[in-house]
């Protein structure tokens, strides 16, 4: 199994752990009806979870992922806050000089200009380090292009609503890539949870089964 996916310029998803699978959620839906153990009717019953829209039971399978992206892109992945997030201080670490330039195409051919800004914000940040100004203070001159690092713990009922989000044409294309790498690990781990979830639920138009 893979375990890190590069993104972007300079960027990742790197899987840290995985708490159950397939078989985890169809033992737990069982226990509604105390139905008998039936591994031949497993991906049957994922199916008919999924299609019926019964998602509690895929709360029970949990991803931790450290992730490297933009803090713009971050900005908006916080925004799915049933999920536990732990991100690095800029006020106990110095950043280093990582940005993520967008293509020339992307950038409406300004991305030199772009590229210009975000060192001249790092070299002030740097001097501003020099004489003395707190961590904490010099990082407000650097921009939301700036690479950041957290890690996100999420169980695949939330995951699933992520995906529905961002892995779809109408998201920034910056975080619609770290959706497909985040979706190419839940395939890998999850295959019958992943494939029901496509075939049943998906709402986005970038995955396919």
């Amino acid at each position: 199994m893979k375990k890190k996916v590069e993104v972007l310029d300079k960027g990742f998803v790197e899987l840290i752990d995985v708490l159950g699978g397939d078989r985890a959620v169809a033992k737990i839906a069982r226990i509604s009806y105390m139905s008998k153990p039936d591994p031949e009717g497993d991906k049957r019953l994922i199916e008919l979870l999924m299609m019926n829209g019964h998602e509690s039971p895929f709360e029970h399978i949990v991803f931790t992922f450290q992730i490297k992206a933009p803090i713009f892109v971050a900005r908006q992945w916080f925004r799915h806050r049933i999920g536990s997030f732990m991100e690095r201080s800029g006020r106990y670490t110095k950043f280093d000089e990582e940005f993520y330039l967008p293509s020339d195409e992307r950038a409406s051919g300004y991305s030199e200009i772009m590229n210009s800004q975000m060192h001249a914000a790092f070299e002030t940040y740097h001097k501003l380090l020099q004489s003395g100004v707190k961590r904490e203070v010099a990082r407000m001159v650097l921009p939301m292009s700036l690479y950041t690092q957290w890690y996100w713990t999420v169980n695949v009922r939330s995951l699933m609503n992520f995906l529905n989000l961002r892995a779809d044409k109408h998201a920034q294309y910056e975080i619609q890539q770290y959706a497909l790498a985040v979706a190419s690990f839940f395939k890998e781990s999850c295959p019958w949870t992943y494939e029901a979830f496509l075939n049943k639920a998906y709402k986005g138009n970038l995955l396919e089964v």
